[in-house]
């Protein structure tokens, strides 16, 4: 059996310390620029810095993406860029341009370099190319199934990487190749600027009848337009072993913590359950089940893994997301009286029950019973976004540790 990664994705700093307690082996990141998430909060050169030396010391790996679709002009920056990485040290690069690729080999070689999956791989003998270029990994197309994931396997080198997503969004094109924010808003999507138009609802307008808004009926096929489910592998980890992948890999560099410690958490014990037995694996899988429910999440999808006509494929058939519990914050200390320091994400109580997530996969409930400001004026409720609080939950809450709570 393959040595198998969870690949957790972040957007800031303070999401890429969420991810590594919660369980991940490495963590993907955006700098400011070169990245396809333009949108994300994404890392200054110095919290680069400073998440690659705590994730470092807790055994993590980094991985910066390069992804983007470089045009003249970018080519002067990126090289720059990879050359102030090299300083850095991260473990690897996700880049899907050729001519990114070659700048990244002539300006830090050192580092491990991955392909995206915006190149569209999808055979084994462009696998093969890309490590005769010096790629030491390459990022699966999500239009593949299983059954041509593991032909890939069985036709590449034993230390060629196969990584592929497993859990989050689809995109409708091919691995995102998609022009539909460009031709929407100006917002090129290969650049990183996509602005989502394959989430927005839509009506039908017949054009002899302008201004005549018709609905977008759906049958028990779908609708087949646009937005697809999310997809979901946590009940399918036996099969992405099996098929000799070697990173699995959750899609999400624009979500919350809450989402991100819920998703890393799930597969990893999922993972490591597997691992030790399949037969826990299995009898565990209400937990994950119930686990993965807990994020924000569209109807789930198993993608393309069983056949791209199989009736779990890519299906457009939902626009709304699923919303079970809303993020409380992060336990960022104690005062003198063990009250726990957050920023408060959104609004509570006191006497509300609050879930307290920990990393090893059990949760804790707990009763708020007073919260402070920090000048220790006592307050009933939060009600104002990124106020720092202290909060007394009737016993300590480690440092680090994620809270929320669940919707009626």
């Amino acid at each position: 059996m393959r040595k198998t990664e969870l690949l957790i994705p972040a957007s800031n700093l303070e999401v890429l310390k969420v991810a590594v307690l919660y369980g991940a082996d490495a963590v993907y990141i955006g700098g400011e620029m070169y990245g396809l998430r333009a949108k994300a909060k994404n890392f200054s050169m110095d919290d680069v810095k400073e998440g690659i030396c705590f994730a470092h010391e807790h055994g993590v790996r980094v991985y910066i993406t390069a992804n983007i679709v470089a045009h003249n002009g970018d080519l002067s920056g990126i090289r720059e860029y990879f050359r102030e990485l090299r300083n850095i040290k991260p473990d690897g690069l996700i880049i899907s341009d050729p001519g990114v690729f070659m700048i990244a080999k002539e300006e830090c070689p050192e580092i491990e370099r991955h392909i995206s999956t915006q190149a569209n791989s999808t055979n084994y003998a462009t696998y093969k190319f890309w490590q005769e270029q010096g790629a030491s990994r390459v990022v699966a197309a999500r239009e593949l199934s299983l059954r041509e994931i593991k032909e890939i396997r069985e036709h590449i080198p034993d230390d060629l990487e196969i990584e592929a997503f497993v859990h989050g969004a689809m995109c409708i094109s091919h691995s995102g190749r998609c022009l539909l924010s460009n031709y929407f808003t100006g917002q090129n999507a290969n650049k990183g600027a996509c602005t989502h138009p394959c989430r927005w609802k839509y009506s039908v307008v017949e054009e002899t009848r302008p201004g005549e808004y018709m609905p977008v009926y759906e049958n028990e096929r779908g609708t087949y337009i646009f937005n697809s489910k999310d997809l979901c592998m946590i009940e399918h980890i036996d099969d992405l072993i099996g098929a000799g992948i070697d990173s699995l890999k959750i899609e999400g560099r624009m979500k919350t913590a809450l989402y991100v410690a819920a998703v890393a958490r799930t597969y990893r014990k999922a993972i490591d359950d597997y691992r030790e037995s399949p037969e826990k694996y299995f009898a565990n899988m209400d937990y994950y089940r119930q686990e993965i429910s807990k994020c924000t999440y569209r109807q789930f999808t198993t993608g393309f893994y069983y056949g791209k006509t199989d009736e779990h494929a890519q299906i457009y058939d939902s626009n709304t997301y699923v919303k079970e519990y809303t993020y409380i914050g992060i336990v960022q200390g104690h005062n003198e009286k063990g009250f726990a320091l957050l920023e408060q994400k959104n609004k509570f109580l006191t006497g509300e029950t609050i879930e307290v997530m920990i990393p090893g996969g059990e949760n804790l409930q707990v009763t708020v019973k007073a919260i402070e400001d920090e000048d220790g004026v006592s307050m009933e409720s939060a009600p104002h976004p990124r106020q720092m609080i202290y909060v007394d939950f009737g016993e300590e809450i480690p440092e680090g540790y994620l809270l929320r709570r669940k919707e009626e």
